[in-house]
């Protein structure tokens, strides 16, 4: 069984989709007040549903969450940086050298961590 679907609580789902429009650089599927859908690739899909009408109810901490970006080599990953740090998006570790690669993290309007990075070792 292959995990397919991410799931991320938000306080607000059309505010949500209009910025991981802005960082995925594709439209959601479907965004409605409550719920917004996007295609991440061929085989997983981004839901983002509200906090205030989620069932069962989940309470979630700010940073709690973490979304990966892998990208192809370290420049990737600096520009990556430099386009979301220009797009204002909180930087919460900048650029570094990690044991599993070079990476770093920032934040969504809902506080999930959104890291981007090139691995070290891949297999």
């Amino acid at each position: 069984m292959q995990p397919t679907y991410i799931l991320l609580v938000v306080n607000d789902p059309l505010a949500s989709a209009a910025f991981y429009e802005s960082i995925l650089g594709t439209a959601a599927l479907e965004a409605q007040k409550t719920f917004a859908l996007f295609r991440m690739n061929p085989s997983t899909m981004l839901g983002l549903w509200s906090k205030h009408t989620i069932e069962p109810p989940v309470a979630v901490a700010p940073g709690s969450t973490e979304l990966c970006f892998v990208l192809e080599n370290a420049e990737a990953v600096n520009e990556c940086h430099d386009r979301w740090k220009a797009q204002g998006l909180p930087i919460l570790q900048a650029p570094v050298e990690a044991d599993f690669g070079y990476t770093f993290t920032a934040a969504d309007p809902d506080g999930h961590r959104l890291r981007a990075f090139h691995p070290s070792h891949q297999g």
